[in-house]
């Protein structure tokens, strides 16, 4: 029978600072096989640098991304991380208005995860086959940046908000804070093959709903 797999999101899905096949998307494959005891095929269409504007642009208006969301049983969503980064480095720049800069692009990016979210379902309403969404939580890779976590902590209150039947949310959140240095890259950005593990057994823990 066989599943298919489709991982959407930003540098976290390409696996980026990781050996290949040590990212999250082929680590959770693997582990959703073994769980569901047939092939999940998967398809990565992460983008290196993407922000949930473009990821919103890219699902309104790619036909081949729609298509991958449509005929998957299993879709996974990181996205979020690129759009703290551009806030925090341009309010780095701005020197001291720290706090509004953030709290726009927060604003902006939950707006963004709300129609990112909106299409996905839009796009799954016709299946008649059952499938889940998993979400990666993010963490927060600048600890030392006043209000980058709190920026965190509010967008993960926001994306942990679509849970449900369907859809389940991966909190990485606390296993990340403190753990910077044995869980990221050299880049201090990225996960490392530790890192990525860690986020691959947090949605494996959240079991495959209807599928399995």
């Amino acid at each position: 029978m066989g599943y298919q797999y489709t991982a959407i999101g930003d540098s976290l899905t390409t696996g980026f600072g990781a050996l290949p096949g040590n990212g999250f998307v082929p680590v959770y494959r693997r582990m959703a096989e073994g769980r569901l005891r047939t092939t999940v095929a998967s398809t990565n269409l992460g983008v290196n640098g993407m922000t949930t504007s473009e990821l919103e642009q890219r699902l309104r208006g790619n036909s081949m991304m729609r298509e991958a969301v449509r005929e998957a049983d299993i879709i996974t969503v990181s996205i979020g991380g690129n759009d703290l980064i551009h806030a925090a480095k341009s309010a780095a720049r701005q020197q001291g208005n720290l706090s509004a800069e953030l709290r726009r692009s927060l604003q902006e990016c939950k707006q963004n995860f709300s129609a990112i979210m909106n299409i996905l379902i839009q796009l799954k309403a016709r299946t008649r086959r059952p499938f889940i969404i998993r979400i990666v939580g993010l963490y927060n890779p600048y600890p030392q940046v006043v209000g980058a976590t709190e920026w965190v902590r509010q967008f993960n209150q926001y994306a942990v908000q679509y849970s449900s039947r369907v859809c389940g949310f991966a909190s990485i959140y606390s296993e990340f804070a403190g753990n910077e240095r044995g869980l990221l890259s050299i880049d201090h950005l990225h996960p490392n093959g530790r890192g990525y593990r860690v986020i691959a057994e947090k949605l494996d823990a959240l079991g495959y709903g209807g599928l399995a």
